[in-house]
């Protein structure tokens, strides 16, 4: 599992470059504000799976599965903290193929 680095948004044209998914997915470090941007080029519609990490009365919640179809981009969030981050303060996201995937996570803590 890689660990994602949030880019911060500007006024200015600032090109928001991803990066290569990774295999055993991804991390990315959350305070509620960030949102992920993820550009599928694999050939095929895949499944992005995003880690809950609450409970209600005992029972888990489902995880969060997002279909990115083949050729878009799709900007998802934001992740409210007490549903999806784990002990470390991070989300925690899989990709059903991360072949030809790119991810970004942008930081709109700022703005």
């Amino acid at each position: 599992m890689a660990t994602l680095t949030a880019v911060a948004p500007a006024r200015t044209a600032n090109q928001i470059a991803g990066v290569a998914a990774a295999a055993g997915g991804d991390e990315f470090a959350n305070d509620g504000k960030q949102l992920l941007l993820i550009e599928n080029g694999s050939g095929a519609e895949i499944d992005l799976t995003i880690t809950t990490e609450k409970t209600v009365d005992g029972e888990d919640v489902a995880d969060k599965v997002i279909a990115i179809p083949d050729g878009e981009r799709h900007l998802i969030g934001p992740f409210p903290a007490q549903i999806y981050n784990d002990g470390d303060g991070h989300v925690n996201i899989g990709y059903e193929d991360h072949t030809n995937v790119t991810v970004a996570v942008i930081d709109a803590s700022s703005v």
